[in-house]
C-alpha cells in the first residue's frame, strides 16, 4: 500500500514549533482579525465623514452667498459615535483575537462568547441607525 505524500489536504497542516497547532485554524482567526479591522476603519471613516457633513455644508452655503441651514449638530455627534464605535471594534478584535491566541497555544478549548462581537456591533449599529431615523423624522415633521 502506498504511503500518503506529505502535503496531502486531508491531514493537518501544523504551525513549525507550536507542537499540535493546525496552521488552518491560526490563519483563520488571522483572516477574521483583518475584517473586524476593516471593519473598524471604515465605521472610522465614515463617522468622519458624518462629522464634517455639517461644516461641508455651511461652505457650500457661504459660497452660494445663502443664508447657512439651520444645523443642530447633530451629524458631529452622529459621526463621532461612528469612529467610537469604530475604534471600540478594533480594540474588541484585538483583545478577542490575543485571547485565542493563548487558548489555542495552551491547547485549551475556545468556548464560544456570549456576545460575540460581531452580534454586538451589530446591535449597537441598529441602535445608532434607529437614532439616526429618529432624528430625520422629528427635522422634518
Amino acid at each position: 500500500m502506498p504511503e500518503p505524500a506529505k502535503d496531502d489536504m486531508r491531514s493537518p497542516a501544523r504551525v513549525p514549533g507550536q507542537g499540535s497547532e493546525d496552521i488552518r485554524t491560526r490563519l483563520a482567526a488571522e483572516r477574521t482579525l483583518l475584517a473586524w479591522i476593516r471593519t473598524g476603519l471604515a465605521l472610522m471613516g465614515f463617522g468622519f465623514v458624518v462629522a464634517r457633513f455639517g461644516l461641508f455644508l455651511r461652505e457650500i452655503a457661504a459660497v452660494g452667498h445663502a443664508e447657512p441651514a439651520h444645523s443642530t449638530g447633530m451629524s458631529l455627534w452622529i459621526g463621532t459615535a461612528l469612529v467610537v464605535l469604530g475604534v471600540a471594534a478594533n480594540l474588541l478584535a484585538a483583545r478577542q483575537h490575543a485571547q485565542f491566541l493563548r487558548r489555542m497555544r495552551q491547547g485549551s478549548p475556545h468556548p464560544a462568547a456570549r456576545w460575540p462581537l460581531g452580534i454586538v456591533m451589530s446591535l449597537l449599529l441598529a441602535i445608532l441607525g434607529l437614532g439616526i431615523v429618529g432624528y430625520l423624522l422629528a427635522l422634518h415633521l
